[in-house]
């Protein structure tokens, strides 16, 4: 595999934290966080960097914290 292939096939990952609890949140928050693999507190996700996965976080900021890798 050339450097120029696995260029194009290596993908942005961005972890995903979760700092509070959705407990008292609406059921769409709930259901976001379940989405992209949280749920419990201080729980870590590790995602491709893709439009719809930056589109969830954006409906929950103050429930998680995004680290770039």
């Amino acid at each position: 595999m050339s450097a120029a292939t696995a260029k194009k096939t290596a993908k942005k990952m961005i972890q995903i934290k979760q700092v509070r609890s959705g407990i008292g949140c609406p059921r769409y928050m709930r259901e976001t966080l379940r989405a992209l693999g949280l749920g419990k507190m201080h729980r870590v996700a590790s995602r491709v960097d893709t439009p719809e996965t930056r589109g969830m976080i954006a409906r929950i900021p103050h429930l998680v914290q995004v680290v770039e890798q």
